[in-house]
């Protein structure tokens, strides 16, 4: 007897054009025996299917998703995936082209309709230009209506194929006929450019929703390319290369400097320090040493090791977190697009009422029933045709995203604008987002003169491979001496000799074992530093304690001011940390924060959130690295800092590119004002429909006589299209309420404070000691999202800073001096495997 075998799988689906489609799939889904739940994402196109195995095959599932008239890819994940990618790009160009196309065509039928009717040919120019613009550049509405009508449903694609295919027939048979209108005293009209309008209007706002849809699988594609393709492997005592599918647990991995760990494993022999950022969100890379355990995806520092498979595939941190990120995006969304919900209903009720009407006039109209009644009837058709429904929420959503990018703040769909009014909670990761996820020194305190050892406590930091070290050094400003005698004390310090005497830096640990005597001033102030939760290195020559130096993660200047004003407009905000209790809380307390946790993993936001989301709340979260991408996905309202990771910026429905937490309240309030206009345009594009069709059905004829003439109708239509884009259009003039970064002196933390100082002085420092500026040319960057990927990966250098304009497209490095010069192709290396394909080249 066979055990029920339940699997969930994420399946690319292909063919949907509207929510009435993915209605249609999800029915059929789960109307299949053996399938638990199957969820149909339109707006991701996949469908996340829970089934028994022993009941029902991958294959039934394909064949009752074709026989509804679309398709599902299930090969191979990466196949499949790129397989759907590629039909997406694909269908993106086709509508682009197809969209040009039809505008092309429209503009001639245009003119010559309502400028030159009466010119020679008029009527039989506008067929042959009609023609193509309907059955080859509009061919797939009438494709879909017709696979639609076999299966008795309906879509959009069904109401736009019959308008404009009875406007367009209508047209060639009052060509073609027109004495049959003028004998009984009727003036025939042609319709071949409200046919051909229709059809460009509707490609474009299908264009535009493409556009807007086509980086929802950026996130996952990120996710798996953190894992490396092939892997060192050691054997029977030889090293060889291996692809990663080749991997099973127990196997012996070689890991050398900058590379990523392919599998979770355990250290067995060597030592390193690992960036962990990706997973934890933390800035300091963490020592592994013998039994210590390591992650896929992380990235490997300075030094080699080897570890054993532990996890492998599935199993791993790094797939937990990808399938995490996946149901959540599979997920149904809280908010469906209306006008595809609405348009169900609508399209059957526009064509009942067509022919009600026809039928009505019959009966009751005995002279002129057939001529009034089918009139009216392709009157209906044309006037309800959903152009106004169709352009409403793109038009906005392009408009808003375009005011957006111009101030900073990327904006993916309108399910993040329509959620953003309703935020009530927003919860902030900590390192990257409310502080600047850099470690620096904050603090300076001697016991003697500094200038007489700066310089050989430089040299001393410059050997050690410590992550700490590193923040020490870009802190100095001294010169490189020789040292003798350097010695790595494991989870201490370093020291070493210089003209005979003996010199270490390291923690508190250290100066107690090795008896150094420490100043009461020294004690007292290394106590105030480590309550504020700052690291704290000690230099000391072998007898006496020379100075300290305070390392922290520093809260951003505009931190507590941001904080206040989301609090104002009544939005609870939550921090939420990997990081240890001591340092959440004194970092809570800078930024004004009332409730935080701490030592969270990422499993535990996803969680946190979907905890609140239960209790009723709306929330919004805002973070920066890998680790949150979960969470990210989880929340209603997703935002990411535009200096953080590519994962963050792709799963989140914002991203802020100047990581300035201020930009938080101005996205929530721009996407207030894009949701009201949305709504505005469905507004008006219903109460039009609500008014068009009864006054083409002829409601006042009995009155006064009026009936509306189809060729009005045309131009009412379009009238309806044009005042849905020009009220989107007044988003652009609509102004920002930008919130002011600008916080008293006074009001300050001291630690912030004293990190201003410290930006003061590196800003007053002369121009000669500002270093070496170089600028290149970098070839490839389209937007500003383009510049924060090439400005990101380009400082991941060390010893420089770099500075980076869109127009015109240049990178400016900042060298300590000429001799420090990074060849081209060096930088073009980071730049492909930090940035993507961008070029970098000499000015």
């Amino acid at each position: 007897m066979n055990k029920n075998k339940n699997i969930k799988e994420t399946f690319p689906v292909i063919g949907m054009s509207c929510a009435a489609c993915a209605t249609r799939v999800d029915k059929t889904l789960n109307q299949q025996k053996g399938v638990h739940t199957a969820t149909v994402n339109y707006a991701a196109a996949t469908a996340t299917i829970e089934y028994d195995s022993s009941i029902c095959s991958v294959q039934q599932l394909k064949d009752a998703i074709q026989g509804a008239g679309y398709d599902l890819l299930t090969d191979t994940e990466k196949d499949s995936a790129n397989e759907a990618e590629e039909i997406r790009i694909q269908h993106y160009r086709q509508l682009k082209h197809r969209t040009i196309g039809a505008i092309l065509l429209s503009i001639p039928l245009s003119v010559i309709s309502m400028g030159f009717p009466q010119m020679p040919y008029a009527g039989y120019i506008m067929w042959a230009l009609a023609t193509p613009a309907l059955f080859i550049l509009g061919r797939d509405f009438f494709i879909n209506a017709w696979r639609q009508m076999k299966h008795k449903t309906s879509n959009m694609d069904t109401l736009v194929a019959t308008s404009t295919g009875i406007a367009y027939l209508f047209s060639i048979f009052n060509l073609l006929f027109a004495e049959f209108w003028t004998q009984r005293g009727i003036t025939p009209h042609l319709y071949f450019e409200t046919s051909a309008m229709i059809i460009a209007f509707i490609l474009l706002g299908r264009t535009l929703e493409a556009r807007a849809k086509g980086q929802t699988s950026e996130a996952i594609k990120k996710l798996m390319g953190l894992q490396p393709k092939k892997v060192t492997v050691r054997r029977n005592g030889q090293e060889f290369e291996a692809a990663i599918e080749s991997i099973v647990k127990g196997d012996i991995i070689v890991v050398k400097p900058g590379e990523r760990i392919a599998v979770d494993g355990t250290v067995n022999e060597g030592a390193s320090y690992i960036d962990e950022s990706m997973l934890s969100g933390e800035p300091m890379a963490v020592k592994k040493s013998t039994g210590s355990k390591v992650y896929a995806g992380t990235i490997n520092q300075k030094g080699s090791f080897c570890f054993q498979a532990d996890e492998v595939g599935a199993e791993t941190m790094l797939a937990h977190i990808i399938q995490m990120v996946q149901e959540a995006q599979g997920s149904k969304a809280p908010v469906q697009k209306l006008v595809d919900k609405v348009a169900a209903i609508f399209v059957p009720t526009i064509i009942s009422i067509a022919i009600l009407t026809f039928i009505l006039w019959l009966i009751f109209d005995t002279e002129n029933g057939f001529t009034h009644g089918l009139l009216s009837a392709v009157t209906i058709l044309v006037i309800a045709c959903p152009c106004a429904l169709g352009l409403a929420t793109p038009t906005a959503i392009m408009v808003g995203i375009g005011r957006g990018a111009g101030e900073g703040i990327l904006i993916k769909d309108a399910e993040s604008l329509q959620i953003a009014k309703k935020v009530n909670l927003l919860v902030l990761d900590k390192t990257g987002t409310i502080t600047e996820g850099k470690p620096v020194v904050t603090n300076w305190i001697w016991d003697t003169n500094p200038n007489d050892y700066q310089d050989i406590f430089y040299s001393l930091e410059k050997l050690s491979e410590h992550p700490l070290a590193t923040a020490i050094i870009k802190s100095m400003k001294a010169k490189e001496i020789a040292l003798q005698q350097f010695e790595s004390i494991t989870g201490q310090g370093i020291k070493a000799s210089c003209q005979g005497k003996t010199y270490m830096a390291g923690n508190y640990r250290m100066m107690k074992e090795q008896g150094i005597q420490i100043s009461n001033k020294l004690k007292e102030q290394a106590k105030e530093l480590a309550s504020a939760s700052k690291t704290v290195v000690w230099f000391a020559t072998d007898q006496q304690a020379l100075g300290i130096a305070a390392i922290t993660d520093r809260i951003k200047t505009e931190s507590p001011k941001a904080i206040a004003t989301l609090q104002e407009m009544g939005i609870d905000v939550v921090m939420l940390t990997g990081d240890n209790q001591q340092t959440a809380q004194a970092i809570a307390q800078q930024a004004g924060i009332n409730h935080f946790e701490a030592e969270m993993l990422p499993q535990h936001k996803a969680a946190y959130i979907k905890k609140q989301q239960e209790s009723g709340k709306i929330v919004a979260m805002a973070g920066d690295g890998i680790n949150d991408s979960a969470a990210l996905a989880q929340a209603d309202l997703s935002i990411a800092m535009g200096q953080g990771s590519d994962i963050a910026m792709s799963v989140a429905k914002m991203t802020l590119i100047s990581s300035d937490l201020t930009k938080i309240a101005e996205a929530i309030k721009l996407s207030i004002a894009t949701v009201n206009t949305i709504r505005q345009n469905l507004f008006w594009a219903f109460i039009y429909n609500l008014i068009g069709v009864p006054l083409a059905a002829g409601i006042l004829y009995p009155i006064n006589g009026f009936l509306l003439n189809p060729m009005i109708a045309g131009a009412t239509m379009a009238m309806s299209s044009v005042s849905v884009v020009t009220n989107s259009l007044r988003l652009r003039r609509k102004k920002s309420e930008k919130i002011s970064c600008i916080v008293p002196q006074e009001d300050l933390p001291e630690e912030i404070i004293s990190q201003e100082e410290v930006i003061s002085q590196k800003e007053n420092t002369p121009t000669e000691n500002q270093g070496y500026v170089k600028e290149y040319m970098v070839e490839g960057m389209m937007c500003k999202h383009c510049l924060a990927r090439v400005e990101k990966a380009l400082n991941t250098l060390e010893n420089v800073k770099v500075t980076v304009t869109l127009d015109p497209p240049v990178a400016c490095i900042t060298y300590p001096t000429p001799d420090d010069e990074i060849p081209v192709d060096e930088l073009q290396k980071v730049l492909t495997e930090k940035g993507g394909e961008y070029t970098i080249s000499e000015k």
